[in-house]
C-alpha cells in the first residue's frame, strides 16, 4: 500500500532538513544563476512576480511548484509569523517535494 505524499508534510520536512531562502527577490537573483533546485510560490502571489519567477525558471530549467493556500498560509506552515510568498530551495534535504505533482513552469 502506498502512501500517498502530503505537499505540507513536505514543506515541513524541507524547511527542517533542506537549505531554503525565503522571498521573491532573492528567488528571483538565484533563478538567474541557476543556483536552486526548485520554488514553491504561494497561490496569491503577485501576478508580475508570478510572471518573473516561471520565466527566469523556464529560462534555468528549474520547477516552480505552486502552494494551494496564501502567503500567510505559506508562512504559517514555516512557523514564521509572517507572509511567505516565495521559497527558493537550494537543497531539498530528506523532503520528496519535488515528487508531488507536477511543476507549473
Amino acid at each position: 500500500m502506498s502512501q500517498q505524499i502530503s505537499l505540507e508534510s513536505e514543506i515541513k520536512n524541507l524547511l527542517k532538513s533542506g537549505k531554503i531562502i525565503f522571498g521573491s527577490r532573492k528567488t528571483i537573483k538565484l533563478l538567474k544563476n541557476g543556483k536552486l533546485k526548485m520554488v514553491v510560490i504561494a497561490s496569491t502571489l503577485k501576478s508580475t512576480l508570478r510572471q518573473d519567477i516561471i520565466y527566469y525558471s523556464k529560462i534555468s530549467g528549474i520547477p516552480v511548484y505552486e502552494y494551494p493556500g496564501s502567503g500567510w498560509d505559506l508562512g504559517k506552515l514555516a512557523g514564521k509569523p509572517f507572509l511567505i510568498s516565495t521559497i527558493g530551495v537550494l537543497d531539498v534535504g530528506n523532503s520528496k517535494i519535488m515528487e508531488i505533482g507536477k511543476p507549473i513552469s
